[in-house]
């Protein structure tokens, strides 16, 4: 019965022997299935090889050494000379005890010279100089325009400040005469409440003498 299975096998293409074709495709099949697990990708999907030079750089491990060294060197040499000057005394005696000069002071004392006398000069000519305006004919001018102004005015000259002046004395008189009449009726109703309360003291007075009567009377009864 297992002999007879590849009879019922159904080829995609025609063939002479079924149980052949049968074999064959399977074999087949099998080496595609094999290929297939063995096959190796087109993009390269692993991770990169890491390089020991690239992490570990040792050319700049060994630049920073020699320049440490090379620090380390000149900190000792200056260690040396500064302990070198420190137990030693000074042999060169650094003070100078002569004045300072200078080569063009004279020149510079005879421009400065010259520069003081030019001013002076300059000063001279301007106090000297007279005036060319004239104060006092403007002033005699301005008064005859100031004549002229008030025989073509309608009003004397000073009109407008004399009557702002008549304003505000009449009204600081009205302002006094007011404070006057407020003053007195404060005055009037001070006077008033005081005799209506000695008013209201007299009979009280009255009331409390005519009960005293009542009860002596009353008493004697």
């Amino acid at each position: 019965m297992l002999f007879k299975m590849h009879r019922a096998y159904q080829s995609i293409l025609p063939c002479g022997n079924k149980y052949l074709q049968q074999k064959w495709d399977k074999a087949n099949y099998e080496e595609h299935k094999k290929r297939i697990q063995t096959a190796k990708p087109v993009v390269d999907t692993t991770t990169p090889l890491t390089y020991g030079h690239l992490h570990l750089k040792l050319k700049k491990l060994k630049l920073e050494k020699e320049r440490l060294s090379v620090i380390e060197r000149d900190n000792h040499l200056l260690l040396e000379k500064m302990s070198c000057i420190m137990k030693k005394k000074g042999q060169i005696d650094n003070k100078n005890y002569y004045q300072a000069k200078s080569l063009n002071r004279e020149k510079r004392e005879k421009e400065l010279l010259r520069v003081s006398q030019e001013n002076r000069a300059i000063l001279d000519r301007i106090t000297k100089c007279e005036p060319q305006y004239q104060v006092q004919r403007w002033h005699e001018d301005w008064q005859r325009a100031e004549k002229y102004m008030d025989s073509i005015a309608r009003y004397p000259c000073g009109w407008y400040k004399l009557q702002n002046r008549k304003e505000q004395k009449l009204n600081k008189n009205a302002s006094k005469q007011e404070r006057e009449k407020r003053d007195k009726h404060q005055n009037d109703e001070d006077v008033k409440s005081k005799t209506e309360e000695g008013e209201k003291g007299d009979v009280q007075s009255r009331e409390e003498k005519d009960h005293r009567e009542i009860e002596t009377v009353l008493e004697m009864v």
